[in-house]
């Protein structure tokens, strides 16, 4: 194993317990806003990670070598930790078992084309931050 390999390593690992926390605390507050009848955690979590992956996936292409450290940690590791695919997935299940079919269609659906939306948004954001910036 190299040095830089464990370095990214580390910083997975530190980024993934800043974003599983981040979620947590997310989810923690959105439950207690808004209850538990839909999973707002989940959802916001993961349309933040969508947004935020699109940003920084533009953002850091041509930035050198540095790039690949700030990959593992900010996408790999907070990204990673604070979106919840599995938690989406899962979810889907427990609608479906309540035979929920119209909110289990109207959540996944709602989760996937905001996603790609703002994975997009996301992207353009940086692009045009990118060219403005000197």
């Amino acid at each position: 194993m190299s040095g830089g390999w464990t370095q990214q390593l580390l910083l997975v690992m530190a980024g993934g317990a800043l974003g599983a926390a981040g979620r947590f605390c997310l989810g923690g507050a959105l439950l207690r806003s808004f209850g538990n009848g839909i999973p707002w955690g989940t959802l916001a979590a993961n349309l933040i990670g969508s947004f935020a992956v699109g940003f920084i996936a533009v953002w850091l292409e041509g930035r050198g070598p540095s790039a690949l450290y700030w990959r593992a940690f900010l996408i790999v590791g907070v990204l990673g930790g604070l979106t919840t695919f599995s938690a989406l997935m899962l979810e889907a299940l427990l609608f479906a078992r309540a035979q929920r079919n119209d909110l289990l269609l109207a959540y996944l659906g709602g989760t996937l084309v905001a996603g790609l939306l703002l994975v997009w948004a996301g992207a353009r954001l940086a692009e045009a931050l990118r060219a403005a910036s000197p």
